[in-house]
């Protein structure tokens, strides 16, 4: 008798499993897959659809499709807990979904802390996340600098900032409108986490073109056209963007399901949670249990392949396979007019040769997936 495979979140780390939907259908399993969008958006080309590198049907894939093609369902939802004692899903909606094995890949979010506002979007503030929403914030930009300029603001200090503020200029440089002022609030050193050489050709590439860069700005809060500082300074802006890193969703303390220290699913060497042995996921919404993973995407792409055997080993009951997650990997920035910096290993260089290694491969990425749609 076949068994229930419930998949949440069509993110990176489910790609191979979705494109291989069919081999647990032929085995009699039913799957169902819930997605709070029919799409899927790689974060990796987002910050170029905000700067018009790229459209937005050339960075996602279309979920739904390719669920329905190949005999799955899709349910346009969102989980909200889950009870492992049960096996019992619920979901935003109220529905509840039973399952035999489920998989989490549902991705992570900006943390808002100090913003007191309600729908934040609506108020010119927007975080990088969802990446559906820079198209909106797109336009926006482009309105508020139709006829005066414009002062955007970009909170936080690591390589989300870089690629939002470049691209920001890129947009804006790009169209007859009035250049903004572009300034960064990094609380510390900017890019901080990074080697000096890869610091220091952020830096130069975004300062160069006329972005500000202010470390020790320490941001307590925003309001919609105001920045405050932790020292009590207030700047005015038009626009404010929050880059502050992200967390896991929340769904794993609302279901009382082990956590790491980030708040991710804690997941042993099976990507499998350690105390449900029927819970697996991958990419941004796992914490590792051996060690703490970098919150890249190269990881989900490296954990898809693990994900896809193990899902179906376990429903079959066969042995399931470890997954390692590989030495050192390429590491891109997009900084906008197609300048980036590439860093891998020994090897550290900037400008538009980076940019257009990394679009190469971003474009041969999507494209394998999107194939699946035809």
């Amino acid at each position: 008798m076949g068994k229930k495979l419930l998949i949440l979140g069509g993110g990176h780390a489910h790609m191979v499993t979705l494109a291989n939907l069919e081999r647990f259908i032929e085995k009699g399993h039913e799957v169902t897959v819930v997605g709070p969008s029919k799409y899927h958006y790689y974060s990796g080309m987002g910050p170029g659809m905000l700067g018009t590198t790229y459209t937005a049907s050339e960075i996602r894939f279309d979920t739904q499709k390719v669920v329905e093609q190949k005999g799955g369902k899709f349910l346009l939802d969102a989980v909200e807990k889950v009870e492992p004692i049960n096996r019992a899903a619920h979901l935003r909606s109220g529905a509840i979904l039973n399952y035999d094995v489920l998989s989490f890949n549902v991705g992570s979010y900006v943390p808002k802390d100090g913003v007191m506002v309600g729908d934040i979007n609506e108020n010119d503030i927007f975080t990088v996340k969802p990446i559906e929403k820079l198209q909106v914030a797109r336009d926006r930009i482009l309105a508020q600098c139709s006829s005066k300029e414009a002062i955007i603001a970009v909170v936080g200090g690591g390589p989300s900032a870089a690629e939002i503020a470049g691209n920001i200029l890129q947009l804006t440089n790009m169209r007859v409108c009035a250049k903004p002022r572009i300034i960064i609030f990094s609380n510390r050193k900017f890019m901080a986490r990074f080697p000096k050489r890869v610091r220091t050709l952020v830096m130069d590439s975004l300062v160069h073109r006329g972005i500000e860069i202010r470390e020790g700005c320490g941001v307590s809060e925003v309001e919609p056209g105001l920045v405050r500082l932790e020292d009590k300074r207030e700047i005015a802006c038009s626009m404010i963007f929050l880059a502050l890193g992200v967390k896991p969703s929340s769904v794993f303390v609302n279901s009382g399901i082990p956590t790491g220290p980030d708040g991710g699913m804690l997941v042993n060497e099976y990507l499998q949670s350690v105390a449900h042995s029927e819970l697996f996921g991958g990419g941004d919404c796992i914490s590792f249990q051996s060690h703490p993973l970098d919150k890249v995407g190269v990881y989900a792409v490296r954990q898809n392949p693990i994900l896809f055997h193990n899902l179906l080993a376990s429903l079959e009951g066969e042995p399931l396979l470890p997954f390692e997650p590989g030495g050192d990997y390429l590491l891109i920035f997009n900084l906008g007019e197609g300048f980036g910096v590439l860093r891998k290993s020994w090897l550290t260089f900037g400008g538009k040769p980076a940019f257009l290694i990394k679009d190469l491969i971003d474009r041969r990425f999507m494209k394998k997936f999107q194939e699946l749609e035809k």
